[in-house]
């Protein structure tokens, strides 16, 4: 499991890569869906 902390001044964020990419994938695919959608609808 990868993780990145990320430092900015006094705050500290840890990073889940592998959540990352889960919601990246996610989001693509809701992109991808929505699109299909959109496309269908001017056609009709």
């Amino acid at each position: 499991m990868g993780r990145r902390l990320i430092i900015d001044g006094n705050a500290v964020y840890e990073i889940d890569e592998s959540c990352m990419r889960k919601k990246q994938e996610k989001m693509r695919k809701d992109t991808t869906a929505m699109k299909k959608k959109t496309k269908n609808a001017k056609k009709i």
